[in-house]
């Protein structure tokens, strides 16, 4: 399904995460930043389990809004290296908090409700768990 580049989100983010929410997009961001540039087959074993038609449309689309660059050199056969951008490297810090943040909640199990933000505490008889 196509998405409209017409609709406008009221949310100054929307355009932004409607590019980083693509399946497969922040693989192919991660693999690009940490493990520095890479010609197109070296990043396809790199992203476990993608494409390569999914992988072309990603890396287009991620080069069309600046997120990437694409290195060509006219050699046989032709050389291709994608790398990541200034503007890639803005939103690395926030993929690094993401990290760490997925790590701590990997690390800690199931997430608990804190009764000491100001929430009421369940009447009794009432579990937090949804399931019977």
């Amino acid at each position: 399904m196509k998405r409209s580049a017409h609709n406008s989100s009221p949310c100054a983010i929307g355009g932004l995460l409607e590019i980083l929410t693509r399946p497969w997009t922040l693989h192919i961001l991660w693999a690009l930043s940490h493990n520095g540039p890479a010609r197109f087959g070296v990043l396809k074993k790199q992203v476990e389990g993608i494409s390569s038609r999914v992988l072309t449309e990603r890396l287009r689309t991620l080069e069309d809004k600046g997120f990437i660059y694409r290195h060509y050199v006219s050699t046989i056969p032709p050389a291709v290296t994608y790398g990541i951008t200034d503007r890639m490297t803005d939103i690395e810090k926030v993929l690094a908090q993401l990290e760490g943040l997925a790590r701590k909640w990997n690390g800690e199990g199931k997430p608990s409700v804190p009764a000491e933000k100001g929430m009421a505490p369940l009447p009794s008889g009432i579990s937090t768990n949804p399931l019977p």
